[in-house]
């Protein structure tokens, strides 16, 4: 299934984890060096039934597991073969900041042929994990487990769990399709949400109150997935333990984008740490796993059959199992569809109509208590099933208190801010690239109200420190790396500020980092960092990320002519060229190109500057709803105008051109007839108008038909890119 690096390389590897491994276990009286190499390679995987190409570390997907003992320190060695940089980032380490791997920012990346060497001790116990931290790298297999045991801890028996997601599109296609407002995911997932299934299910009322208060349809996950996996394998087989084992699980979701429910087959699980810090052990049915969070939870095997640990992803289109010993399988509950109508009414009395979350109900939203999405549960929904016992942040207390040191508080406040329809995320309005360091002192408290104003979770992760969350357990408030946070919630989180250096803090969700949802706390008068020589060139190139400039096209070939749309844009602006090219003088063509800046939170206001070319061969003079008139066959124009997004989704644009001639029009795209039916409708004072529909059969080919003012009806094929 997998190519694999050069025999020789991989045994020496192997060798090597073989003997660490063995040494970590073992539990040694006294600290060791241990030593891993780790070879970054390009692969081939086959997890849909076609071969597609990936990144491998060691030649598996995911990378070995590296073990260590509290005390010991890590000497290892990163080979890059690649014929591209990467980077390794240690999640949820304490360590030097020049280790800490991301790429400019803390540490140099690897360039192809490099090996870098990362060398610091190992100062605490748990799970945690590591992947790249160079763009999309994550999403393609770089990722891999790291265990380390307490020094003398006694042996038991546990089983190390990775899940993760994996697309056979390129990472970087994916992120060109969220940030073009491509449905294509939708349709894949059966997420589409169109009139007729709104209509089918009673909700069509509910659909229109959704598109009058300018929302797309209920999001749950972003992208689709062919496979869910654990460990590299859609199911994992464990046959080895016994009736009465308890086994402790090491979870780690190493996913770019997937939140997974957990269930076992063989009863409830004991929660014992999360994000490798210990907590008092707390009993559950099940829980919601954040993008690269972990935890350790006990289970039990009661008898001698084999019990399925069920991860299924929460937009319920697929799951990977784990099977723990052997003999009848007893599965866990399998989740049912999720009902998005309701999501969807849900969200519609959460939603103001200026976009921003409505709280005037004076509920108090922490520590995922209440979760909004039950609606969308039948498990939960179903009156027999309400005693399923969800974990939850407020749950969570450590075993010893987490009380920060005495010393002066610097007190934050976080808008978690996003745009769906063009796939921004932000903090307060602002991505990295818009925004300076955030200065710390060492020696303070760094305290942070986070408010997610998003209808999404998104899971924040601290590089190179533990935070408290402040729930009900007081001065044992848990110790996490990462804080998931739901939708009009408002959590709170502090840290000492005690290392040195620049360290990332960011939504771990792939794409909503790349899109700009972070910010980086800068430790005043730190030492100088040998692996930053320019840090601000360092940041210069950190901010990239989200600059990124993305393409899409749309080539309409009818039996009229063509029309299309070519557009280049990122973050905050956008170019546009429309064209229309007709069969014969009096169809003749036109092209129109906008460039402007959107403006606002929810970035429905777009003022642009532009040209238009058109040539049709006229039979008399031209008159507009104003009066005005055209009689030229050929006519080269600059306009300046105004775009805004107005209930319902539709797009009223006014213009003014250097000939003087006004222009005001309307225009919705890509209504949701059926589940791949879409409606396209405009009309302009010029007295044009356009109807069509395009029924979507392959993300980048659909049939369509169109009838416009000045072509007449047409059908043909439309090509997306």
């Amino acid at each position: 299934m997998m190519k694999r690096l050069s025999l020789y390389i991989l045994l020496l590897a192997l060798c090597g984890l073989s003997t660490a491994k063995a040494q970590a276990q073992a539990g040694n009286e006294k600290p060791a060096t241990v030593r891993y190499d780790l070879y970054v390679g390009d692969t081939t995987v086959n997890y849909s039934g076609k071969t597609k190409h990936a990144l491998a570390i060691n030649g598996s997907i995911p990378g070995p597991t590296l073990h260590f003992t509290e005390g010991d320190t890590a000497e290892i060695y990163v080979h890059n073969t690649l014929n591209e940089e990467t980077s390794i980032h240690w999640h949820g380490l304490i360590l030097p900041n020049q280790y800490d791997g991301v790429s400019y920012l803390t540490t140099q990346p690897i360039k192809a042929g490099q090996t870098h060497l990362f060398k610091f001790p190992i100062v605490q116990n748990g799970t945690y994990w590591y992947h790249s931290h160079t763009m999309f790298q994550e999403q393609s297999g770089m990722y891999g487990a790291l265990v380390f045991y307490k020094r003398n801890q006694p042996p038991a028996k546990e089983y190390t769990m990775v899940l993760s997601d994996w697309t056979d599109m390129k990472p970087k296609e994916v992120n060109r399709y969220l940030h073009n407002a491509n449905d294509w995911f939708a349709v894949k997932k059966g997420s589409t949400q169109s009139y007729s299934e709104a209509a089918k299910q009673g909700h069509f009322k509910t659909k229109l109150t959704n598109e009058w208060k300018r929302m797309n349809a209920m999001d749950v996950s972003d992208v689709y997935y062919e496979s869910f996996l654990t460990n590299g394998k859609a199911t994992d087989k464990q046959p080895d333990f016994k009736a009465g084992d308890k086994v402790r699980l090491r979870i780690i979701n190493g996913s770019s984008s997937t939140y997974f429910w957990l269930n076992y087959g063989g009863g409830k699980m004991s929660v014992i740490a999360s994000d490798g810090a210990d907590v008092v052990p707390v009993e559950v049915d099940r829980l919601l796993i954040g993008v690269s969070e972990t935890y350790d939870v006990i289970v039990t095997i009661p008898e001698n059959n084999s019990y399925e640990f069920l991860a299924t992803a929460e937009d319920r289109t697929n799951s990977t199992s784990l099977w723990l010993g052997s003999g009848k399988e007893i599965r866990a509950p399998h989740l049912p569809k999720l009902k998005y109508f309701e999501g969807m009414k849900m969200m519609n009395d959460m939603m103001k109509m200026n976009g921003d979350l409505d709280t005037s109900s004076g509920m108090q939203m922490t520590n995922q208590v209440m979760d909004m999405n039950t609606v969308m549960y039948p498990e939960i929904t179903d009156s027999a099933a309400q005693d399923i016992v969800t974990l939850n942040y407020g749950m969570l207390r450590a075993p010893e208190k987490t009380t920060l040191p005495d010393g002066p508080t610097k007190l934050l406040h976080f808008e978690l801010t996003g745009n769906m329809n063009r796939y921004v995320w932000s903090i307060n309005n602002k991505t990295v690239s818009e925004t300076d360091k955030i200065l710390i002192k060492k020696g303070e408290n760094v305290r942070i109200v986070l408010y997610n104003n998003t209808m999404m979770r998104h899971p924040m992760h601290l590089h190179g420190h533990f935070f408290r969350v402040l729930n009900e357990q007081g001065a044992y408030a848990p110790l996490k790396t990462v804080l998931d946070i739901m939708p009009m919630e408002t959590d709170t989180i502090e840290f000492a500020a005690t290392e040195s250096g620049d360290w990332f803090f960011h939504c771990h969700i792939l794409y909503h980092m790349m899109s700009g949802m972070g910010r980086v706390f800068s430790y005043e008068n730190s030492p100088p960092n040998p692996e930053v020589p320019d840090p601000a060139m360092a940041y210069k190139m950190l901010k990239k990320d989200d600059r990124m400039l993305h393409f899409m096209a749309q080539v309409g070939l009818e039996s009229t002519g063509s029309d299309g749309e070519m557009m280049l844009a990122n973050t905050r602006y956008r170019l546009t060229t429309e064209w229309r090219l007709g069969l014969n003088d009096h169809h003749g063509y036109e092209s129109e190109s906008h460039f402007g800046r959107y403006i606002g939170k929810m970035q429905w206001l777009f003022p642009y500057i532009g040209w238009d070319v058109r040539y049709r061969k006229m039979d008399g003079a031209e008159k507009n709803l104003f009066g005005q008139k055209n009689t030229k066959d050929f006519r080269q124009v600059l306009h300046l105008g105004l775009q805004y997004t107005l209930p319902m989704l539709i797009v009223a644009d006014a213009s003014l051109d250097t000939d003087g001639r006004l222009r005001f029009q309307l225009m919705r795209e890509d209504v949701p007839v059926t589940k791949r039916l879409r409606l396209n409708l405009m009309v302009n004072t010029d007295k044009e108008y356009m109807a069509g529909l395009r029924y979507i059969v392959t993300r980048n080919f659909s049939f369509s038909t169109h009838y416009d003012s000045d072509m007449g009806l047409g059908a043909g094929i439309t090509l997306s890119y």
